[in-house]
C-alpha cells in the first residue's frame, strides 16, 4: 500500500514537471509571432508579394525591381515614406544590435568592393534562436528569401536599423 502511495505521488508531479519543460523548452525555439495587425505583418505581406519578380536596377515595378524599392514599397504600404537608395535609407530609423533583430527591422550590406559602402538591403521576416531570416531582391534570382547565416550575406553584413517604434 505505501508503494502505490508513493507511485501516486511520484508519477503526478513527474508528468507536470515533463509537461512544464516541454512548454519552456518549445517556447524557447520558437519564432516569434507577429500579430496579423501589425505594421510588420503588413510590411512583410507587402514584400512577400514581389517574390518571384525580376531584379531590374532601378526598377520600381513588379516587372523589375531593385532592393531599395522592395524596401520603398514595402514600408509604404503602412504610410511611411522612405528615401529611394539604400544607402539613403541606411541613414533613417534606430540602429540596433544584431541580437535584438526582429521582423520588420532592415538590413545593411556591403556586396560591392568597398566593405564598409552600403550598396544593399533586405526586410527581416523571421527571426529565431539559431538564424535571420530576410526578403530582399537578388540581382540573380529576383525578390527571394535567404538566411543571415548563410556564407555570402553574413560576410556582407554591416548593420540593422529599425523603422518602426
Amino acid at each position: 500500500m505505501v508503494l502505490l502511495k508513493r507511485s501516486s505521488f511520484f508519477f503526478p508531479s513527474l508528468s507536470v514537471f515533463l509537461l512544464l519543460a516541454l512548454v519552456l523548452s518549445s517556447s524557447c525555439s520558437s519564432k516569434r509571432k507577429i500579430s496579423k495587425s501589425s505594421p510588420e505583418f503588413t510590411i512583410i505581406q507587402s514584400a512577400k508579394s514581389y517574390l518571384g519578380t525580376p531584379y531590374l536596377y532601378g526598377g520600381t515595378t513588379r516587372s523589375g525591381i531593385d532592393c531599395s524599392a522592395l524596401v520603398l514599397h514595402s514600408f509604404s504600404s503602412v504610410g511611411m515614406a522612405l528615401p529611394r537608395r539604400s544607402e539613403d535609407q541606411s541613414e533613417v530609423g534606430k540602429k540596433i544590435k544584431y541580437s535584438k533583430i526582429r521582423p520588420g527591422d532592415v538590413l545593411f550590406f556591403a556586396t560591392g568592393k568597398k566593405k564598409k559602402e552600403v550598396t544593399h538591403a533586405g526586410i527581416v521576416t523571421e527571426v529565431d534562436k539559431k538564424d535571420v531570416r530576410f526578403i530582399h531582391a537578388s540581382t540573380s534570382l529576383g525578390v527571394t528569401q535567404d538566411y543571415l547565416s548563410s556564407n555570402y550575406w553574413n560576410k556582407a553584413f554591416l548593420f540593422a536599423r529599425r523603422f518602426l517604434k
